[in-house]
């Protein structure tokens, strides 16, 4: 596990459908939950979890998070190249003819002409949904090529200077909150190692059904949340007997669920009132939250599971 002081923060283009035809066929990527990209693009290695991930289109910023993993494979993947050089750097001209033209040479051919080879390549996606902030026009693309460690790069995936983007995102027109992704931060560098949870949780979209059903759109935390930002919180040992129990979950805000099953937010089996650890408790976000009643009543088993919570993560 890298140090504080070795800590990555990538700025990653993400383009998405619109992407033009150039050296391959694209990316499947979902801004607030992956990103993928493969070993021929610079610094494919760099990024890993623990790292900063901050997206954007080239015109505006999108959002940021914590990379929670990296899945590694292998695929073959189709590359374009120019009829002339056999570079690539493939552009589709909208209103043109011939269609496309080569950024490299200057070259101009029909898309029947592009050569086309396949590559066995490495591929890389990132999982990072866990503290994702949606930041969609807070900074132009101009100024987050400013907060580049290398300005005026031109790679996709890029170095990017975390303080100095901090600093502009609290200045943003919006005045947007980056919380979630300093808790994470502060998370994966408690105990000197990351926890990630890997298990396949089998029920898990009828055990939200069910929660949905019963606290309507209400996070057991925060209060009245859009329901496509809750998720269905475990109070029980699921990693142990793989059960979705009766009365075992409650809804919980995204951020607010991974805080939880780390241990940094709980609920005091007496009164029902939240506690924040001292981790966490500089982050106005959640400082808020100490002290707070919940805004559902707990059932006897629900009490029982938040009370082995407690004992677990605070004595």
């Amino acid at each position: 596990m890298r140090t504080d002081a070795q800590r990555g923060a990538w700025l990653m283009l993400a383009v998405g459908d619109d992407r033009p035809r150039r050296s391959n066929d694209g990316y499947d990527d979902s801004p607030a939950a992956h990103y993928s990209w493969d070993s021929s693009v610079p610094n494919h290695q760099l990024p890993q979890a623990g790292d900063v991930i901050v997206l954007w289109d080239k015109k505006v910023l999108l959002g940021a998070s914590v990379i929670e993993e990296v899945v590694v494979g292998e695929e073959e993947k189709a590359l374009h190249r120019c009829p002339h050089c056999g570079k690539a750097g493939i552009k589709l001209r909208k209103s043109e003819t011939p269609a496309y033209r080569c950024s490299k040479c200057t070259g101009t051919f029909e898309e029947s002409e592009v050569v086309t080879t396949r590559k066995v390549v490495t591929t890389y996606r990132s999982h990072h949904d866990i503290a994702w902030v949606d930041l969609t026009g807070e900074l132009t693309g101009d100024r987050l090529r400013g907060l580049c460690t290398l300005p005026k790069s031109q790679l996709s995936i890029r170095q990017l200077d975390y303080p100095r983007f901090q600093e502009a995102v609290r200045a943003a027109p919006g005045r947007p909150s980056l919380s979630p992704v300093e808790a994470a931060l502060a998370t994966t560098l408690e105990g000197g190692h990351t926890t990630a949870v890997v298990r396949v949780r089998r029920g898990q979209g009828a055990f939200r059904r069910l929660l949905l059903e019963r606290y309507d759109d209400t996070c057991a935390f925060t209060g009245r949340t859009p329901h496509s930002a809750l998720e269905a919180a475990h109070l029980t040992s699921f990693a142990a007997d793989g059960q979705h129990h009766d009365q075992g979950g409650l809804l919980l805000r995204r951020d607010v669920h991974r805080l939880f099953d780390l241990g940094h937010l709980a609920v005091h089996p007496q009164d029902h009132t939240i506690d924040v650890s001292e981790t966490i408790r500089d982050y106005p976000e959640y400082h808020r939250l100490q002290g707070k009643e919940l805004h559902v009543e707990l059932t006897e088993r629900q009490q029982a599971w938040i009370a082995k919570h407690w004992t677990m993560h605070r004595t």
